[in-house]
Parts: structure tokens; sequence; C-alpha cells
């Protein structure tokens, strides 16, 4: 019938008609703009504008003093002579040395204490591990001493190596305490756990430090990346030693600033992108990304190295 009536009004007067199709498809387009709003639609904004009206939150960095310091002196660890550590600790400390720890019961231990049940002593690490280790080893550390200590099981041990299933067991954990609990109030980090690699029969890669982690009052794990950690599996001793070598003298170069941003090429490396830690944006490129442009990880937050020092006048703010 619509049909009908538009056709005869367009032979009556087809003026008429074309103004009156006009009217209806403004109010149509009116109707759509209000219900879905008179902005533009999100499918027709390109992504980039998409993507940089979205602020990643920006965190501050926070200057906390570490009273523990950890190394392994010697690629030569094994079962049968030891492992060889260097430390250097702010106060009298517990090290606790664990062979064979498992690693479903490391994580265990470590998500419990984000959890709120907080490692601050051997005991509580022990019970959190709940036995799932092959031996464990107890040293008294000196406040500010540098010294090398040998952690050898004892000679009547039955334990030879982690086991069968190398990806089932960490060879080597050492856990840091402060030994005296009045001086746990005085930082804010309590516990450090390292993992280490001996180098045994089912495993030969050389032996290294795998993980590094610090412990908080406040239930945090902080994760410390190993530098060279990525040619662990690759490399021969001769060729990790120069390529640990370039690592080390690339991120010295990050941190000061001399790297240009990936992106744009015309502004220095500020930002540390989190969780992934990737060091690769600059102050103006970071508010357009909301992956990492290295590995594609989420951002969740990021922080500068380096705070932007304004002048005015013979002030520095």
């Amino acid at each position: 019938m619509a049909e009908g009536f538009m056709i005869m009004l367009y032979e009556y007067s087809p003026e008429l008609c074309i103004f009156i199709v006009s009217i209806c498809f403004v109010i149509s387009i009116a109707a759509v703009l209000s219900w879905f709003g008179f902005g533009i639609p999100g499918i027709l904004q390109s992504f980039e504008d998409s993507e940089s009206s979205l602020q990643i939150p920006e965190r501050r960095m926070m200057r906390v003093k570490n009273p523990f310091a950890l190394e392994l002196n010697s690629t030569t660890s094994s079962y049968s002579g030891g492992v060889r550590l260097r430390h250097h600790c702010l106060e009298n400390c517990v090290l606790t040395c664990y062979w064979g720890c498992a690693v479903h019961g490391l994580q265990k231990a470590l998500w419990d204490h984000e959890q709120g049940v907080l490692i601050t002593t051997p005991l509580q690490f022990e019970q959190a591990l709940r036995g799932s280790y092959q031996h464990r080893s107890t040293l008294f550390i000196e406040k500010r001493e540098r010294s090398e200590i040998l952690c050898r099981l004892p000679g009547d041990s039955s334990v030879q190596d982690a086991g069968s299933l190398s990806t089932a067991r960490y060879p080597f954990v050492a856990l840091l305490t402060l030994e005296q609990p009045d001086k746990r109030e005085l930082y804010e980090i309590v516990a450090s756990v390292s993992v280490i690699h001996i180098s045994h029969e089912n495993f030969r890669l050389p032996s290294r430090l795998l993980y590094q982690y610090l412990l908080t009052a406040q239930g945090h794990v902080y994760d410390l990346k190993v530098p060279d950690l990525l040619f662990f599996s690759i490399l021969s001793n001769e060729r990790a030693t120069t390529a640990t070598a370039a690592s080390s003298s690339e991120e010295e170069g990050s941190v000061r600033g001399d790297r240009d941003c990936v992106v744009c090429q015309n502004a220095p490396v500020n930002q540390v992108l989190l969780p992934c830690r990737h060091t690769c944006l600059c102050d103006s490129c970071v508010e357009r990304f909301h992956q990492c442009p290295v590995c594609r990880a989420n951002i969740w937050e990021s922080f500068a190295l380096y705070q932007k020092t304004l002048h005015y006048g013979d002030r520095e703010f």
C-alpha cells in the first residue's frame, strides 16, 4: 500500500515525493545517532585513535633497600663437588640450602606467600614446601662479610642428582632470611630465594643461576630477571661468556638511555613495560601501545627510568 501511495505521489508531483523521502531519511539517521550517540562509532575509528584514547597507568620507581646479595661463584658446581656461592648481606642472615627441591612445591610456597602466608623464616619456608626436597642444610652468614661459601651434600647422602625427571625438581634452591627478628621490621624485603641449576647426568648444561625471587613483608613476590638467561640452552661455555658480556653491555646502554625507541627511532628509551619488563619505548610512544612491541604481551603498567627535569630560570624541578 505504501508503495502504491509513493508511486501515485511521484506521478502527481516528483519534487514533493523526493522531498518527503529526504525528510524520512534524515529522521531515520537522527534516530540512529540519538540511539548510539552522536560520536563516531567505535568500529569506524582507526586502531591508532582507539588505542591512544586508553592511557596505560604509569608507576613511579621506588628505592628499596635489599639486605640480601647472593651469586653463583663458579659454573663447575656439581652434586659431588658442591655449590660455591658468594654473598654480601647487610645484616646477619641464615642461608638454607635445599637440594632437589620440587618445582611444584616451590611455586606453591611462593603462591602461599602472595596469599598472606608470609615467609620470613626457614621454618615457614619449609612448612610451605611440605618436605618436597631431597636434602636440607643451614649456614649462618655474618653481615658485610665478602667470602665464598661451599655448600655440599654430606658424604653419606644418597642424593646423586635431581631425579630421572629433570623438569620435576630444581637441583639447588638457596633461601636467605634475616637472623634477628627485630631486623625484619627495618626492611621491606624479608627473604630471597635463588634457584640454581647444577649440571648432572640427566641434564648436562652448565651450572648457572636460573631465577631469583624477592619476598616482601607486604606479601609480594618480585621475580628478578637474569640478564643472560636466553643464552642458557643454546651456547657453549666460550660463546656464552662472549654473549653474556655483549648482553650486559647492551642492557647497560639501555639503562643509560643510549638506545633509541624501537617505534619512532627519534627519542631515547625511557619506559619499562610491566609485566614483561621490556625497555623499548620512549615517553611519547608508550601512550599509544597496549601491547609490547617486542613480545606482544599486554601492558598493565609502565614506569620511567628517569624523570623529566623542568628548568625554570635557574631552578630545576
